[in-house]
């Protein structure tokens, strides 16, 4: 059975001391450390996908063609996750090939059921393989109408604990409690992936997003966690803001914000306020990381069960998500053709499906990014 609260740390919680958990080890941002890949043969990798519900799998029929006509060197071991299965066979398949191969890319997976013992799939996989970074940057289009143009944030999210750590039972009948775990260890990890991302992209600002005024103990550990890393980077601005607050401040005046760092449910919140802004959930992509495994995704992570089948989803977050993939496999050339054919697309041609207020197909947007692909100019561009 896949652990409902999975954590190297929890150890290190029983007495917090954050100099004692400064000597642990935690994630580093992509160039910082060793990329950690595990099946490859004869330079390509073998990748896990999951394509989840609702538009998933053919925004993942996507991914492959596009791949094929990229020349991309990956090589897909599909699984499927039942959705309405009682069983969790099939969750511990996927785990297991994510074991194997080292990097996902997945869709959102639907729990149907609504038996305790059946986990949410998602959750499961991240706590699971210990992802305990996700990592979501949105950066707005040009050439997208938006309520917000010029915004450029990184969210930094807690991944497998707060309220998402799956931890409820009923007390007595009608009375129902659900556990928040916040860990010192885990907030740690957190807060030092977010100002060394800030220190290797140039950024100038920590922004730790938080409740401690009412969840003084919960939150006010995520906090203080937060401004004892932050005096390690004293050439980084710090601030904190109350999540209320902040929801506020991100529709009103989005760009004071630079890297945000915060507990699971509240970069739930902040991600899709963000997304809204810069026209919706169907163009951002978010990174997943642990020590030792990494997952690829849409940002918001939204399974698009309405619009399934009928060839209008927007396909750029999935794709994002396959650029973001290649990247960490340090196959730079060949995400730069795709991102570049990304960006001509919806910036210069304005090749936009109906959630960006156009009228192209999911099939027109990626046929002519596949076309840009194929360009010699575009390629030079990259040296392919």
């Amino acid at each position: 059975m896949v652990s409902r609260v999975c954590t190297n740390f929890l150890a290190a919680t029983k007495a917090y001391d954050v100099h004692a958990i400064r000597s642990m080890s935690f994630i580093m941002p992509k160039g910082l450390q060793e990329v950690y890949t595990k099946a490859k043969y004869g330079g390509r990798n073998a990748v896990t996908m999951l394509p989840g519900g609702g538009i998933g799998p053919e925004l993942m029929s996507y991914v492959k063609e596009v791949f094929r006509y990229a020349g991309a060197p990956v090589d897909f071991e599909t699984v499927q996750i039942d959705p309405n299965s009682d069983s969790n066979d099939d969750l511990e398949y996927a785990i297991i090939s994510i074991k194997r191969n080292g990097v996902a890319i997945k869709g959102n997976i639907e729990t149907g059921s609504l038996d305790t013992e059946v986990l949410s799939r998602n959750v499961a996989i991240r706590n699971e393989l210990d992802l305990c970074v996700n990592v979501i940057h949105c950066k707005s289009y040009p050439g997208v109408r938006c309520r917000q143009q010029g915004l450029d944030i990184v969210i930094v999210r807690q991944n497998t604990e707060g309220e998402y750590a799956m931890l409820e039972h009923e007390s007595v009948s009608g009375v129902v409690e659900s556990m928040k775990v916040i860990t010192a260890a885990n907030s740690y990890r957190l807060a030092k992936y977010a100002f060394e991302y800030a220190k290797k992209y140039g950024r100038k600002k920590v922004t730790t997003v938080h409740k401690a005024n009412i969840m003084k103990i919960s939150d006010g550990l995520f906090l203080e966690t937060s401004r004892e890393v932050a005096k390690e980077y004293p050439e980084i601005e710090h601030n904190d803001m109350i999540i209320d607050n902040t929801c506020m401040q991100l529709v009103s005046n989005p760009k004071q914000f630079d890297v945000m760092v915060m507990p699971n449910l509240y970069g739930a919140i902040t991600s899709n306020v963000i997304c809204g802004l810069m026209g919706g959930a169907g163009l951002i992509s978010g990174k997943n990381y642990g020590d030792h495994y990494a997952v690829f995704e849409p940002g918001t992570r939204n399974t698009g069960t309405a619009i399934a089948g009928k060839n209008i989803a927007n396909p750029i977050a999935m794709l994002n998500a396959s650029v973001d993939m290649l990247e960490h496999l340090s196959h730079f050339k060949h995400a730069n053709i795709i991102r570049l054919a990304i960006d001509k697309t919806i910036n210069e041609d304005k090749i936009h499906t109906p959630d960006l207020g156009g009228n192209a197909t999911s099939t027109d947007v990626v046929q002519n990014i596949i076309k840009l692909v194929q360009t010699s100019d575009l390629r030079h561009q990259v040296h392919l």
